[in-house]
């Protein structure tokens, strides 16, 4: 019995150790591509420049959509920063979700709001809408209030009453630098054909701001935030970087996405009995283009900025891996017939494929890889050869492509300025293969768990 068990064992290795070989080739591979398409960017940067008055004269009027439900602590300071982003037609649509706390009064409030005529442009289903108010301040300030539904009920209530032929998503916790709108709008001057535009995502934790500017980056001084600075930069910069270049992205961050307005409302907007609105919307803009035969770009810049703070504590991060974990399998299930079919290009034959592979099932793959691995240490029958095997494939390449992605961020854009910032992040990038790696895939494995249960709380 025990013979048979080992066999199992060696034969379920060479499965893990096919994972983890190719798992690491394909993020060699991404990161050599996102390489490429930084420095064609940066060189592109000296062309379309977002101070060009010419250029912002002709672009297209946006609409930042802000969706809003208990944010009574930071909602004026959000509002207070969107108000100061540099660009020359844009509206302000604050959502207020039906908040139980004072959301509502603050705003009405501090900018001085009134009941005002707002026509609805478009009638995606929604939960109704109670009152909509303007700023005397602010004559761009909106504020809709309505009954609560969660985040993409809200988002399609600010769809529906949207005015330009552009809308930003962005979150009410989230602060965009003052030129990002003129950044991350860049592909829809350069390419009619975009449909979708999304900047990076960066880790506020650490960071000093003040009156709704940032005047200091630093690093954070929370070991789990400092992970995350991590895996934000390595998933941004040597991941869907790569994946733009290849014109299949299948993320754009609902903290900070620009949306063509007629596109999405064609699509049926977002969808409400979801946990991962953002990705799930994207990946329905693919189906929709695809079976439509629509010309269209899904775009990732990687220089327009919105900040936002990082969970501090185990138990919120895992929650928020757990609702990830959720949402990125309702997108993928929901749309598995997308899975290697010709008519989607790169989406359906290349991204779809590797999420559903190294994403989805990648998880449950590595923690049995790791318990397979401490056990066959236990009983005295891995051999130094698998030893060291294992760790360099599992481990230290790990390690070398989250210092790759370092790289890439210091090559470019350079946004932690002190060479201490460089060191720290360097240990960072060699430590968090060994422990917190692990505990996000099992974060990610108890998702899969919730979402087979059928959980849709957000937690």
């Amino acid at each position: 019995m025990m013979k048979l068990l080992l066999q199992i064992i060696t034969y379920f290795n060479y499965v893990v150790f096919i994972y983890f070989i190719t798992l690491n080739i394909w993020y060699f591979a991404l990161n050599l591509i996102a390489y490429r398409g930084l420095k064609k960017y940066i060189l592109r940067l000296d062309l379309m420049k977002p101070d060009d008055k010419l250029l912002m004269n002709s672009a297209p009027p946006v609409t930042l959509l802000t969706p809003a439900f208990n944010e009574s602590e930071n909602c004026v300071a959000s509002v207070q920063s969107q108000l100061k982003i540099q660009y020359p037609d844009m509206r302000i649509l604050f959502i207020n979700d039906g908040s139980t706390d004072d959301t509502l009064e603050k705003m009405l409030a501090t900018f001085e709001m009134v009941p005002a005529f707002l026509p609805q442009v478009s009638f995606i289903e929604t939960r109704p809408v109670r009152e909509i108010y303007r700023s005397n301040l602010y004559p761009d300030l909106w504020l809709i209030d309505k009954e609560n539904g969660k985040k993409a009920d809200a988002l399609n209530v600010g769809i529906n009453y949207c005015q330009t032929p552009l809308f930003c998503a962005i979150d009410n916790d989230s602060m965009l630098e003052q030129d990002s709108i003129a950044r991350v709008v860049m592909p829809f001057i350069e390419d009619t054909r975009t449909i979708v535009s999304g900047g990076i995502i960066r880790m506020a934790n650490g960071c000093t701001f003040k009156n709704g500017h940032i005047t200091k980056v630093d690093l954070p001084r929370n070991l789990l935030a400092q992970f995350q600075v991590m895996e934000y930069l390595r998933a941004f910069y040597g991941g869907r970087l790569a994946w733009d270049v290849l014109n299949a992205s299948l993320i754009v961050s609902g903290a900070f996405g620009l949306f063509r307005h007629s596109v999405v409302v064609a699509a049926g907007g977002y969808q409400h009995k979801t946990i991962g609105e953002d990705m799930k919307l994207i990946v329905r803009l693919h189906k929709y283009c695809g079976d439509n035969k629509i010309p269209y770009k899904i775009r990732y810049i990687p220089d327009p900025v919105a900040w936002t703070e990082g969970p501090t504590t185990l138990r919120a991060l895992g929650r928020q891996r757990d609702r990830w974990q959720r949402g990125l399998l309702d997108s993928i299930l929901q749309n598995i017939g997308m899975l290697f079919r010709p008519k989607y290009k790169a989406v359906g034959l290349i991204a779809m494929p590797f999420y559903f592979i190294y994403e989805m099932l990648g998880p449950l793959i590595e923690i049995a890889g790791y318990l397979i691995f401490f056990f066959l240490i236990l009983i005295g029958y891995a051999s130094t050869t698998y030893v060291i095997a294992f760790l360099l494939v599992a481990v230290v390449l790990g390690m070398c492509l989250s210092v790759f992605s370092l790289v890439l961020e210091e090559l470019s854009f350079h946004r932690y300025p002190k060479f201490s910032h460089l060191l720290r992040l360097m240990l960072v990038a060699l430590i968090e293969n060994i422990g917190y790696r692990q505990l996000n895939s099992w974060w990610r494995i108890k998702g899969t768990w919730s979402f087979m249960k059928k959980k849709q709380n957000w937690d």
